[in-house]
């Protein structure tokens, strides 16, 4: 089974806005790059930097449980750690997320858009050196099989944007759902390798218009009555380092030594 990266994407902040990247160094059993290294905490969330440990995110300001967050726009500097926001009727926003004084004026700035939705006060963590705040505690890598996609959408018989999935990779190549029987598969990363360990378990999250913020799909219930699972993607962990580009190669390791 041969595939190659059609896109690649982090989300600096989680829970927001994804930004396409033109490579990504990964490393053996290291997150992503640049994702998931900040969470806006909505109410205490028992987290401790000093001993980071897995935190679920409907403690966080998320789209699965604040779907007007797919609102709000932005963007990370990661030479700077600057980040700039935007959100409607909200005046635009740039604070520095490496201080703890910048990290308080994004989350007042959110705290005013959001209003009554959220239970507060809100906070902004920043993860610690080789921590990321992800929805699974091995969830280093995630990749989305854009065919698995369309499959759905054809079922549904209406566009289904593949970012409301929130993967790191999109691949192109493989047949639909081909991606549910990698399992303890190896994989090339272009350069690289990597080990599939997970299915992505979806939620509400994807229910959210990723322009508008508006529920307008059922994901779970949908993927349930067409497919009897609800998932949507696979995590994986990388056992070879490389630089990951758009066009690399994305293939099942035993098929090519076959």
């Amino acid at each position: 089974m041969q595939g190659h990266v059609a896109a690649i994407y982090r989300y600096p902040v989680k829970g927001f806005t994804p930004e396409a990247v033109e490579a990504a160094r990964l490393t053996p059993g290291g997150y992503f790059p640049f994702d998931r290294l900040y969470a806006v905490e909505d109410g205490p969330s028992g987290f401790d930097p000093e001993a980071p440990a897995h935190i679920s995110k409907q403690r966080f300001t998320v789209i699965a449980r604040l779907p007007q967050v797919a609102q709000v726009r932005t963007r990370y500097d990661e030479a700077t750690g600057r980040l700039t926001a935007s959100a409607p009727g909200a005046d635009p926003l740039e604070a520095d997320l490496t201080s703890e004084a910048g990290r308080e004026v994004f989350a007042a700035w959110l705290a005013a858009f959001l209003g009554d939705a959220v239970e507060g006060p809100l906070k902004v963590l920043a993860a610690p050196q080789g921590y990321s705040f992800m929805d699974h505690p091995k969830g280093f890598v995630s990749i989305l099989n854009l065919a698995s996609v369309r499959d759905f959408e054809q079922r549904l018989g209406r566009p289904v944007d593949p970012l409301r999935f929130r993967a790191n990779i999109h691949v192109e190549g493989w047949p639909a759902w081909a991606e549910n029987d990698l399992i303890g598969r190896a994989l090339t990363l272009g350069a690289g390798e990597a080990t599939v360990f997970k299915p992505i378990v979806r939620c509400t999250a994807p229910d959210a218009n990723p322009d508008t913020g508006l529920r307008d799909l059922s994901t779970t219930h949908d993927l349930f009555d067409q497919y009897r699972h609800v998932l949507c993607g696979v995590y994986v962990e990388v056992t070879r380092g490389c630089t990951l580009k758009p066009g690399d190669a994305l293939d099942l390791i035993a098929e090519l030594a076959a």
